[in-house]
């Protein structure tokens, strides 16, 4: 999915609980996107939006010193706002950004791509599907989308633009590490993004990892 062009569009001051960060807001378009929903084709080209919260000195200037904490994390209103017990994004979220303060320099990426990138409403709809019993990707799948819509070459992008090219990646989705490793980012070490679970959740969490591969016990 090849990139027509990718912009910063602005760069501030943010302070945080867990440190002092910039914020800096992306905006990528996309040509020939490929469709995510049965029977509706995608539009010749799509604009994507980004943010990226900078801590720090995220290019070593030693040699041999360790690359930058990375998170790329997709929108979750349910989740990061509401503080949904349904899935573990909150507790991913705040992770992450407890990890990158620790270290003292890394990167967040929080990319708009709300319900695994089928946008808020029809994931609103898949929660109805669930609460009738079908799983995260069944309810995806009924509603006529794929198991996950989301693309990740905005994020690898803006990694490039920022000068990285190398990464520690807090994920557990092995997608993430193929996309930044298609276009040259190296993810030196993947570390867990694994939180405990809740039981609202624990479904949820299980079939991510029986049906999507993701890295969680």
């Amino acid at each position: 999915m090849p990139f027509a062009s990718v912009r910063k569009l602005a760069d501030a001051d943010f302070p945080t609980r867990w440190g002092h960060f910039r914020i800096l807001g992306f905006e990528g378009v996309i040509a020939d996107p490929e469709p995510c929903s049965d029977g509706v084709p995608a539009p010749a080209r799509r604009t994507e939006s980004a943010i990226a919260l900078v801590l720090g000195d995220i290019v070593p200037a030693k040699p041999g010193a360790a690359p930058p904490i990375v998170r790329i994390h997709s929108q979750c209103l349910t989740g990061d706002v509401f503080h949904s017990l349904r899935c573990d994004c909150r507790q991913q979220l705040e992770l992450a950004l407890a990890t990158i303060a620790g270290a003292g320099a890394g990167i967040l990426i929080y990319e708009n791509q709300e319900g695994r990138g089928i946008g808020l409403m029809a994931k609103l709809q898949a929660y109805e599907l669930q609460d009738q019993g079908l799983d995260t990707i069944e309810a995806n799948l009924e509603l006529g989308y794929k198991a996950d819509c989301r693309e990740y070459e905005l994020p690898a992008q803006i990694l490039l633009s920022l000068g990285v090219r190398s990464v520690r990646l807090i994920t557990n989705n092995p997608a993430k590490v193929e996309a930044l490793e298609a276009v040259g980012v190296s993810v030196v070490e993947r570390i867990s993004a694994e939180v405990s679970a809740e039981p609202e959740s624990a479904r949820y969490l299980q079939t991510k990892r029986d049906k999507m591969g993701h890295l969680v016990s």
